[in-house]
């Protein structure tokens, strides 16, 4: 059985554990509409990067797209992916929504579903290099 080791100096230390969890997101706008550009895009990751800060969560890659948003996040063992969604999505939605009045005729600025991957058989670095190449993509 082969074994492929992630080498990385990310490891966050607690008290009694050493961890290094890394997720993938990609969530989307409400009806997958395509209104995540110019700077409402910009604003958004200036919010999300703020907020992962204050959490003491790390944004590895973040790419925003038109009609969805690639994370990929390093965060400590005890935050269950679905608190990572929650935190981040209505905390973008309610500054967005206040700061955008075009969003308040939505009927929520995010779905309510997400998808989300651990880096489990592909390396970090592989899916830092598909959240970058997203743009580029047609």
């Amino acid at each position: 059985m082969c074994y492929t080791v992630l080498v990385s100096t990310a490891y966050k230390h607690k008290n009694t554990s050493v961890s290094l969890l890394r997720y993938h997101f990609v969530f989307v706008p409400k009806r997958r509409r395509k209104i995540l550009v110019g700077p409402l895009a910009e604003r958004l990751e200036v919010l999300l990067r703020a907020k992962a800060a204050e959490l003491g969560w790390e944004i590895i890659a973040l790419e925003i797209m038109p009609d969805h948003v690639h994370l990929f996040i390093s965060v400590d063992p005890n935050v269950a992916p679905n608190q990572i969604a929650h935190r981040l999505k209505g905390y973008t939605s309610h500054v967005l929504r206040r700061e955008f009045p075009h969003l308040i005729r939505l009927p929520a600025l995010w779905t309510r579903s997400y998808f989300v991957s651990t880096a489990r058989m592909v390396s970090s670095k592989t899916i830092e290099q598909y959240i970058a190449a997203q743009k580029t993509r047609d």
